[in-house]
């Protein structure tokens, strides 16, 4: 038998009681608890376990006094078990707005800096072409959204890639770049300032920066770094736009952002911008998508909406 037969056979002998099995058991990481909530018995429940690590001939969860923990393998299959599940609960939600006379469901997840011009521009657009299609957005990081695409919870990602090897996961179609913007309020002691150093705003001021793992926060470290300095120990980490600039508006901390976000702000002159540059080797956003899968007919639609906007 081939490589590839063995693993269609594999495939073929996981159940959908199987894969909420493995699901559950993530959440839970206690065989009693999943069995009551499958609603059979334990021994049912750990017969059932023997039997998918009798498929794949490999142990899959270590058991313990504490429950059960799984082994690398078995995070292998917890990933891919999540996945399945969330693919078969969106097409099911799909299905029935189908019969309800609906066009659909797309959910599209953006960055902060995507998500004022670009995304809400094609969004807009999607509706006035498809105005029975739902449309879901969600925004967050890359780190995030990367997150969200792998576990199949959105269809498709605005956002950049954040590990060297996400390109063997994803496909990414370039849309454009974002300028990250250093603002303070508008009362603020550097607010009308002609100049400033990095090494004073480090040294002196509180930060409000987005969360480690996005791509925008490594970039801005990897400069402190190549300027030799060392990070800012004030800080606050925001992932959220909203609360972001709440915290800058009442506090003397240095907010870095993308422009786009900050655009209104701005103009009305909530903030101001501190002459300094940051995030100047921020990669570009674009499109992400889950690598050697058919897109859906609206994610395609949607796709040559952006196109054509980024093109402009």
């Amino acid at each position: 038998m081939s490589e590839s037969m063995r693993h269609a056979a594999l495939l073929n002998r996981l159940r959908y009681k199987h894969l909420l099995l493995i699901a559950l058991l993530d959440e839970h990481r206690n065989l009693h608890q999943v069995a009551r909530a499958l609603n059979m018995s334990q021994p049912a429940a750990t017969r059932m376990l023997r039997e998918i690590e009798a498929t794949f001939e490999c142990r899959l969860f270590e058991r313990t006094t504490r429950g059960v923990q799984p082994t690398r393998l078995g995070e292998v299959l917890i990933e891919f078990a999540h996945g399945a599940l969330n693919r078969l609960d969106r097409c099911a939600e799909s299905l029935h707005r189908h019969q309800l006379g609906d066009q659909g469901q797309l959910v599209l997840g953006a960055i902060m800096g995507a998500a004022p011009d670009l995304v809400a521009e094609a969004v807009i657009e999607m509706k006035r072409q498809r105005p029975l299609l739902q449309v879901r957005l969600l925004g967050e990081t890359s780190d995030q959204l990367v997150e969200l695409l792998a576990q199949n919870k959105i269809d498709i990602a605005i956002a950049r890639y954040v590990t060297a090897l996400q390109h063997n996961q994803f496909d990414f179609e370039s849309l454009g770049n974002e300028t990250m913007l250093a603002v303070v309020r508008r009362d603020h002691p550097l607010a009308d300032a002609a100049s400033l150093s990095l090494a004073t705003l480090l040294e002196a001021w509180p930060w409000i920066l987005q969360p480690l793992e996005s791509p925008a926060r490594q970039v801005l470290e990897k400069e402190f770094e190549l300027a030799g300095l060392m990070s800012p120990r004030d800080i606050i980490e925001c992932g959220s736009i909203f609360a972001a600039l709440q915290l800058v508006k009442r506090s003397d901390g240095v907010l870095v952002m993308p422009e786009s976000v900050l655009r209104d702000y701005l103009e009305i002159g909530l903030i101001k911008a501190l002459p300094i540059s940051v995030g100047k080797t921020l990669s570009p956003f674009g499109i992400l998508t889950r690598k050697n899968e058919a897109l859906s007919e609206p994610v395609r639609h949607l796709c040559a909406i952006l196109r054509d906007i980024a093109g402009e």
